[in-house]
C-alpha cells in the first residue's frame, strides 16, 4: 500500500543485491526534508535469509520494481526513479521499458561491468559453473571486507553489524542469485538508446565491485542528451554511505532541481549524536 502523495514529486528508491534501504544511506530523509515524497520497496528474496534468494529470478526483481513504478507514475507529476548498485540496474531497466519521461533516473554504482580491482581474476569461470545448476546453487559468495567502504569507521560499523546479525544486509548470497544479476547486466547492455529522461550516473573511482567501465559505458550509450557523470574520488562501491556522501546527496537534490540548502538539518545541540544514516 502507497501512502497519499504529500508532494507533486515523488521519487522511488531502489536497493542493491543482498542488501536494504539501508544501502541508501540518508538519501530518504535528505530528499523528504526538500519536499520529496519517498518511496521503497523490498526486492524479492530480500528482509529474510540468502537462501530465500534460490527461489528468485532476474525477472522477478525487475516485475516487483515494474509494478512499484505503475502503481507511483499516476500520483505524482513528477516521479524520479534512482537506484544503488544492482538497484540502479533495476531503475535503468525500468526507465527504458517504461519510456519514463515525467522525471529524472539516478544511476549510483552501477555494476554494468564487475570487473573492480577487488574481484578476482577468475571471475569469468563463474560462467562455467553456471552450466551446473545444482554447483551454482550450493556454492556462496562471501560479503567481505572492506565491505564497499573506503571509511575505517563507517567500515568498523558494517563489521559490527555482520557479527551481531543485524538484518541490514545477507553475509552472502548464493553464486546462482549472480547468474540472475549477470542476466539483468545483459539487458541493461541493450538498448540504451531507449532511455531518454535526465540522467545522473555516480560512480567512484576507487569502486572495488565495477570499475570506471561500467559508468563511461552508460555516459556514451544512453540516448538522453541531459546526463551528467560524477566521478567520487574518495570512495569505494557503497557511495550512499561512504565518504563521499554528502557529494552523492547534493548531485542527486540538483540533478532534481532542488536547492540543496533545503535539505539542511535541523541545528543539534552538543548532546545529540551527528546523522550517519548507519541506524536509518
Amino acid at each position: 500500500m502507497t501512502d497519499s502523495p504529500r508532494s507533486a514529486v515523488g521519487a522511488l528508491l531502489i536497493h542493491g543485491l543482498g542488501g536494504t534501504q539501508y544501502d541508501l544511506g540518508l538519501m530518504h530523509k535528505v530528499l523528504r526534508r526538500a519536499g520529496v515524497d519517498t518511496h521503497a520497496l523490498t526486492l524479492p528474496g530480500h528482509g529474510s535469509a540468502p537462501e530465500d534468494l534460490l527461489d528468485v529470478t532476474a525477472e522477478d526483481w525487475l516485475d516487483a520494481v515494474q509494478r512499484k513504478y505503475r502503481e507511483l507514475r499516476p500520483l505524482y507529476p513528477t516521479l524520479h526513479v534512482m537506484g544503488m548498485c544492482m538497484g540502479s540496474l533495476l531503475a535503468i531497466e525500468v526507465a527504458k521499458r517504461e519510456r519514463h519521461r515525467d522525471g529524472t533516473l539516478v544511476a549510483l554504482a552501477s555494476p554494468v561491468f564487475i570487473d573492480g580491482w577487488s574481484t578476482p581474476w577468475y571471475r569469468a569461470l563463474r560462467y562455467l559453473v553456471y552450466r551446473l545448476p545444482a554447483l551454482a546453487r550450493r556454492m556462496k559468495v562471501e560479503e567481505a571486507e572492506p565491505y564497499g567502504i573506503k571509511n575505517e569507521l563507517v567500515r568498523s560499523i558494517v563489521k559490527a553489524k555482520f557479527e551481531r546479525n543485524d538484518n541490514f544486509h545477507y553475509r552472502w548470497v548464493p553464486l546462482y542469485c549472480i547468474q540472475q544479476v549477470d542476466r539483468l547486466r545483459g539487458w541493461v547492455k541493450q538498448n540504451l538508446a531507449d532511455v531518454h529522461c535526465p540522467t545522473l550516473v555516480v560512480h567512484a573511482r576507487e569502486d572495488e565491485l565495477t570499475s570506471l567501465h561500467s559508468a563511461s559505458f552508460l555516459d556514451a550509450q544512453l540516448g538522453t542528451r541531459d546526463k551528467k557523470l560524477v566521478v567520487l574520488e574518495n570512495s569505494y562501491h557503497m557511495v550512499c554511505v561512504d565518504n563521499d556522501r554528502d557529494q552523492v546527496a547534493q548531485c542527486v537534490l540538483e540533478h532534481f532541481g532542488i536547492d540543496p540548502a533545503l535539505a539542511k538539518p535541523r541545528r543539534r545541540s552538543t548532546a545529540e549524536p551527528a546523522e550517519s544514516g548507519l541506524n536509518d
